[in-house]
């Protein structure tokens, strides 16, 4: 089987397993034939040398995947978004800049394999700042040994990653904790007792003190609503309701047909009322 037809088959679906295989058994470009890839797929938009670019490539997606198993989360998954990440690297690979595209593609992989276990990892989202992405794929490496960062290590680990150490204390703890089910299981496999969040956490819906709150605030809002349309000329207030307050609410055009003028007039009038009323309310 020639090179060109290797790179043009698609790989085995099935099986992780095979498609694995497959993927290493595919020919490697030399730097010739990715350049001239490259060059037809830029000059181009040649979609066969864009896949030949991909396919050729693969196994190095499967290797990084690799590396981030420790995770938990199921490996065709990670392999799924590094070749996302692989096919954007495709798209904007220069064949002048003077490396090989594995070079170029390697921070467009790990980085579409970093935004899937950051949404993925856990239920509850542990880093959303940048200097907390960065501690939680380098927080496990710098470990070296279980149980809690004495002092020293977590300045330690604060300088080497250039964060402050209130942040590595913070994440550590976010690393730490576990996703909880609020409603789960009672009792474990042994028939051990389990405290879920539903078994200890009081409900609030029909508190007395809460529901009178809630019905004096919506009664409340209703009367300065009123208030403020009734501040508004007759036509202003009429295409509000007819916008919002109807059960069947009247497009731009309808209104327009109405009243004889243009859709952007309505619109411009719906946008001033809006205006008008927000400005009420909020006093």
């Amino acid at each position: 089987m020639s090179k060109a037809l290797a790179l043009s088959t698609p790989l085995p679906t099935g099986s992780m397993d095979a498609y694995i295989s497959a993927a290493f058994q595919l020919p490697i470009l030399s730097a010739e034939e990715e350049r001239d890839l490259a060059t037809k797929l830029r000059d181009h938009k040649d979609l066969q040398a864009a896949q030949a670019l991909v396919m050729s490539h693969i196994r190095f997606v499967v290797r990084i995947a690799r590396g981030y198993s420790g995770y938990g989360l199921a490996l065709p998954d990670l392999v799924q978004e590094g070749t996302v990440g692989l096919m954007k690297a495709v798209k904007r690979f220069d064949p002048d800049m003077g490396v090989r595209l594995v070079s170029f593609a390697v921070h467009w992989i790990k980085a579409e394999i970093h935004e899937f276990i950051l949404k993925n990892w856990r239920i509850v989202k542990v880093a959303t700042t940048k200097a907390q992405r960065k501690l939680f794929f380098n927080l496990r490496s710098s470990k070296k040994r279980l149980g809690w960062f004495s002092k020293e290590e977590i300045e330690g680990v604060a300088e080497d990653l250039g964060v402050k150490p209130e942040t590595v204390v913070e994440m550590e703890a976010r690393l730490a904790g576990q996703d909880v089910a609020f409603d789960g299981p009672t009792q474990d496999d042994e028939d051990a007792p389990i405290a879920n969040p539903a078994g200890y956490l009081p409900d609030m819906r029909m508190e007395p003190a809460g529901q009178l709150e809630a019905t004096d605030s919506e009664a409340q809002m209703k009367t300065q609503l009123l208030g403020a349309l009734q501040d508004l000329d007759e036509r202003s207030r009429a295409i509000l309701e007819a916008r919002w307050l109807g059960e069947k609410k009247a497009t731009l055009h309808e209104l327009a047909d109405r009243y004889s003028v243009s859709a952007e007039r309505i619109r411009q009038i719906e946008k001033n009322a809006m205006k008008k009323l927000k400005t009420q309310l909020a006093a």
